[in-house]
């Protein structure tokens, strides 16, 4: 019996890993992109209209099909599917002549650094976590 169980694991592992990992890459990558969306979402929504926030709220937010949304709003697949694609092209414009997301996404990376650095404070001399949580803050404060 535990001779069959090394067969199929080397069997799974031949076979199926090079798929497996393929399919975790792509459900990475389509995790990456929905965060991104609702980034941007939650920095430029408001500047979309009524209509467009629904329809992008519903899918990238509420996790509807295409067919649920065309069939609630009226509309057909084809017009979802534009208005999606208008939408994050209008909310990738924004952040690339703004770049609040970028500017936040920063600025939180050094907010961790100097967490982690206030937890060091026990451990480290104290004048140089003093200079490193300094330099963090000035960097910050050239971003804003």
């Amino acid at each position: 019996m535990p001779e069959i169980k090394k067969d199929i694991e080397a069997v799974k592992k031949k076979h199926l890993t090079a798929s497996w990992d393929c399919y975790m890459i792509a459900e990475v990558m389509a995790m990456e992109r929905i965060a991104e969306q609702a980034l941007l979402y939650d920095f430029y929504g408001e500047l979309l209209t009524s209509h467009q926030k629904q329809i992008y709220e519903d899918i990238v937010l509420n996790d509807l099909s295409l067919s649920e949304i065309a069939e609630d709003q009226g509309i057909s697949r084809q017009g979802v599917h534009d208005l999606v694609k208008r939408c994050n092209k209008i909310l990738a414009d924004y952040e690339n002549k703004l770049h609040l997301v970028e500017k936040f996404l920063s600025t939180k990376e050094k907010v961790n650094r100097i967490n982690l650095l206030i937890k060091e404070y026990r451990t480290v001399e104290k004048e140089e976590l003093i200079a490193q949580i300094e330099q963090i803050s000035n960097e910050i404060l050239e971003e804003l």
